[in-house]
């Protein structure tokens, strides 16, 4: 398997995880039909809010794999053995943070809390309101992960940076589309639950997986 070829699967397989997250989508189901959306707006709502944050996190790990790009000409081994490093010590904190999560009250760096956009009195509330609030949340939570690993996919040159880019858009906001809409025909044998308790375990092992073959890529 080649260097970019790596790059992309590791892309696909954290933004699958990404996407799947329940803070990302239950809330936007929630919303729906309280606000009584219909299809066509929950859907359209659902992708502003995805492109909303995506947008965020590839503005940063545009900057982060242009570093990588820059450091991979003459320090090779701080983005060969460096990087995948990092990969494996975020992993590693997400698995802390997953213990100790699993101890106590679950809570994700991403999540969208439905008091902060659907409080007492929401009714009165313009939907572009209840858009804005949810554009400037998701803005303002990147995705750490896919962060770092923009770093390692620098080693690639621009071509790993807009191959992650694009996977990371395309499935994270195809990912949150499709479970909202299954969430508003009441499919309830989708295993959010599972998720929501082990996304960072889950988080945490696909990281230190990738930082390893990281150490791989040339």
């Amino acid at each position: 398997m080649t260097g970019l070829s790596q790059i992309i699967l590791g892309a696909f397989l954290l933004s699958i995880v990404h996407a799947s997250i329940p803070n990302h989508w239950i809330p936007l189901v929630a919303l729906s039909k309280s606000e009584k959306w219909n299809e066509k707006s929950t859907m359209g709502i659902t992708a502003i809010a995805g492109l909303s944050h995506t947008l965020s996190t590839i503005i940063i790990g545009i900057i982060i794999g242009f570093l990588g790009y820059k450091l991979s000409d003459s320090y090779s081994f701080i983005v060969g053995v460096i990087a995948p490093s990092l990969l494996i010590l975020l992993g590693i904190i997400y698995l802390i943070l997953s213990f100790r999560e699993n101890k106590h009250y679950h809570h994700h760096s991403h999540e969208i809390h439905i008091d902060d956009v659907n409080p007492e009195g929401t009714r009165k509330k313009t939907t572009a309101a209840i858009i804005l609030t949810l554009v400037i949340s998701m803005f303002f939570s990147p995705c750490l992960e896919i962060e770092a690993y923009y770093f390692v996919a620098g080693k690639l040159g621009w071509e790993g940076i807009i191959s992650v880019s694009i996977i990371y858009t395309v499935i994270t906001i195809a990912g949150m589309l499709l479970l909202v809409w299954l969430g508003m025909k009441g499919v309830r044998k989708i295993k959010s639950h599972f998720l929501e308790h082990h996304e960072k375990t889950i988080t945490g092992v696909l990281l230190i997986v990738l930082g390893i073959t990281g150490y791989f890529i040339r």
